[in-house]
């Protein structure tokens, strides 16, 4: 068997990777509407059943049902490969948003985060058994509250991790020439409250103690944590408080967003945000929040994964570039349980959660053979 066998072999199979495409997107599946999502389970259940894989599902109550796919059998360690099907797009979304392709983009909600990497793969393991290759187990986790965090389904990531040789993260790859991601920023996610007291604006403005007030002085505080050299930031992303305008605000709220690139920055920075001092006499302020994803802090062994998935990328005519990025996802719970991850394996585009989100048609097939390449070789 060639190694052009495998690329060739994904590009005769280009009509039905898109075709499955273009169902996964119209089957909407917002992390919120469990409904929408366990209807897009049922139909990965199905489709990982028609390839001779065996299915476990994992009821949720909240959250649409996790999927877990198994491929192949014997004693090694399997490879675990992620995706996630949940998506930040509403329901009825596709109506003004639908599935079309124009120069060489095909657009849709959740295409590139991350559906594009779900039809991937089903073409990869065709490809794998058109061939008759063989490889290790492969273990495939479909996870359906990744959008918000994943707090129900990490506990399973991490154990599926933890029995596996490496894990292959699906996430889409960083533009604009598809690097894999062997480095990601923890996040951490924190809810700020300030209580102050109430009073008119005009007649008693001096017996008020205005929440607002602290929170503009808590805001300029905490966004003097950024540190740009050591990789940190601190953003507040939402702000709400008062009544009206007339009246001296009694509480106020701030969600707040942390990046940061190691554990041991996380450690000195986190205690800092959960125990903020009041600014303005009076006033009481209360932080509650986490590190929600510990970073993923490139090592020794991501490295040599890397080294190794490139090696089979030029087998198959693509020479991959790594990168790292501010964002989270699931491969920073596995990288940080301490297993070899390789992230961004999805296909290329742009525009995750945003009106544009595209794949780029003409990368699909080499992505996927390259899919298929790490499947057998690793």
């Amino acid at each position: 068997m060639s190694v052009r066998d495998i690329r060739a072999s994904a590009e005769a199979r280009h009509e039905q990777t898109m075709k499955t495409l273009k169902q996964l997107v119209e089957l909407e599946s917002p992390s919120s509407d469990k409904g929408a999502v366990d209807a897009l389970i049922d139909f990965l259940e199905e489709q990982i059943n028609a390839r001779g894989g065996t299915t476990e599902r994992i009821s949720q109550e909240v959250f649409g049902d996790l999927l877990i796919g198994r491929f192949g059998s014997g004693d090694a360690q399997p490879l675990l490969v992620m995706t996630h099907v949940d998506t930040v797009w509403p329901v009825g979304t596709i109506e003004r948003l639908p599935w079309r392709i124009e120069d060489g983009k095909a657009y849709g909600p959740g295409i590139f985060d991350m559906k594009a990497s779900v039809a991937m793969l089903f073409t990869a393991l065709d490809v794998i058994q058109d061939l008759s290759l063989e490889h290790r187990p492969v273990v495939w986790i479909i996870n359906t509250d990744e959008e918000v965090g994943s707090p129900v389904s990490r506990a399973v990531l991490e154990r599926l991790a933890l029995e596996s040789e490496l894990v292959l993260c699906l996430e889409p790859p960083v533009p604009p020439n598809g690097a894999l991601k062997t480095e990601r920023k923890g996040v951490g996610m924190f809810t700020m409250s300030v209580e102050g007291r109430a009073s008119h604006a005009g007649a008693d403005h001096e017996a008020g103690i205005s929440a607002i007030e602290e929170m503009a002085r808590q805001i300029q505080w905490l966004h003097s944590l950024t540190d740009y050299e050591a990789g940190t930031t601190v953003n507040v992303g939402v702000i709400s408080g008062g009544t009206k305008r007339n009246v001296v605000a009694a509480h106020a709220e701030a969600l707040i967003d942390l990046r940061v690139t190691s554990l041991a920055e996380a450690d000195r920075i986190v205690p800092q945000i959960l125990s903020a001092d009041s600014k303005v006499q009076g006033t009481r302020v209360t932080v509650k929040g986490e590190l929600n994803r510990p970073p993923m802090e490139r090592t020794d062994a991501i490295s040599a994964a890397f080294q190794r998935a490139r090696e089979i990328g030029k087998t198959i005519g693509l020479d991959l570039e790594e990168a790292s990025t501010g964002g989270g996802s699931d491969g920073n719970f596995t990288a940080a349980a301490g297993v070899p991850t390789l992230d961004g394996l999805g296909c290329n585009g742009r525009g995750g959660h945003a009106d544009d989100e595209h794949i780029e048609v003409d990368r699909i097939d080499e992505r996927s053979a390259l899919l298929a390449a790490l499947l057998v070789n690793l």
